[in-house]
């Protein structure tokens, strides 16, 4: 039995949280068509300046704004439809982030990479609903536990991702190889215990969301099968006329096979998942990629370090570059094989 996301007094149509992806793959045109077919549309913060004529000299600056016109963007086509931001805790400006998003009108905030542990403060005084995203049931304890006692709240929806996800992983590569399907089904039923427990604690519905390889209907029915109350999907709305990336980026998908979807590293240390494509190999092979001047995006990252700058690889990928380009994508990108509308992702994926 499906059941609706309540976020504030907006409920969906279908339970259902497009997940956050950036740089510019998530923004107000793929947020605001999912919202308009009764999901929640998340546009990701994550360098969302990137086309801002100053985002070169002035990223902050760039980003904000952004922040802003993008929601504006979204609520043109959805109205009333729930709209959101993913806003990453690695992020160096991730406070100045969520104080925006809150004032652009966000109806939730939705962040991981990190846990979030000021985001109830940074939210104070506003309708703006609180998810964090979380991998491992540690991960739950803590930041539940951390809000629970230093601001008495907890949150009002929780995103559990898996070690099928796109992009920056919450694991340790040596976690990855462990997991099986069974193993973390395990491992959400655990997470779905915890959550349960805040929610007697505050007398609140928490809902929980499962996101990572989340790719059609019989992914969603195995998870709800768990006792989800939702699923978060990402790489499904990559290949999607409104998706907010160029063409090229969205071939890559569809010409990926099973076999060019692997485990990279990305310059901060962390595991990742991405298309294997000329750029990848020759960071595997040891090469370093000279890189614009910084754009400051991450809080833990040294420019002379790296082996190579990952906002360039991103706004590569968004612009269409795909041969320099860093191509972040679920486990399941293969699966794609032609270009549709949101509209056609989301009856496939609730058929």
């Amino acid at each position: 039995m499906m059941k609706n996301i309540k976020i504030g007094d907006k409920l969906t149509r279908i339970p259902l949280i497009q997940g956050g992806m950036g740089v510019g793959v998530s923004l107000g045109r793929l947020a605001g068509a999912v919202a308009g077919e009764g999901g929640i549309g998340i546009i990701s913060t994550a360098q969302i300046g990137y086309r801002e004529a100053d985002f070169d000299t002035a990223p902050e600056k760039a980003n904000l704004r952004a922040i802003a016109s993008e929601m504006k963007k979204a609520r043109a086509i959805s109205p009333d439809g729930i709209i959101g931001y993913n806003v990453m805790t690695a992020l160096k400006e991730h406070a100045a982030h969520i104080r925006a998003a809150v004032k652009a009108g966000a109806d939730i905030i939705i962040s991981g990479a990190g846990l979030p542990t000021e985001l109830p403060e940074l939210t104070a005084g506003s309708r703006t609903k609180i998810a964090p995203i979380v991998s491992t049931d540690k991960s739950a304890q803590v930041i539940l536990k951390y809000w629970d006692r230093k601001y008495k709240r907890t949150a009002d929806l929780v995103v559990i991702e898996g070690p099928l996800a796109g992009g920056h992983l919450g694991f340790r590569k040596e976690e990855l190889a462990k997991y099986t399907p069974e193993s973390y089904g395990e491992e959400i039923q655990k997470i779905l215990r915890t959550v349960r427990g805040y929610r007697a604690k505050y007398g609140v519905d928490i809902p929980v969301v499962v996101a990572g390889g989340i790719y059609d209907s019989s992914d969603v029915k195995r998870v709800m099968e768990l006792g989800a109350d939702g699923v978060q999907v990402a790489t499904r709305f990559v290949t999607t006329e409104e998706c907010d990336a160029d063409i090229r980026y969205k071939e890559a998908y569809i010409r990926a096979s099973k076999e060019d979807i692997v485990i990279v590293k990305s310059p901060v240390g962390m595991p990742g998942r991405a298309i294997l494509n000329p750029f990848m190999e020759r960071v595997m092979s040891g090469e370093k990629i000279p890189h614009s001047p910084c754009h400051r995006c991450l809080s833990k990252c040294s420019p002379a370090e790296i082996p190579y700058c990952i906002t360039d690889g991103l706004i590569h990928a968004v612009k269409g570059n795909i041969e320099n380009a860093l191509l972040f994508c679920g486990a399941k990108a293969w699966k794609a094989t032609k270009i549709d509308t949101v509209r056609e992702a989301v009856q496939e994926l609730f058929a």
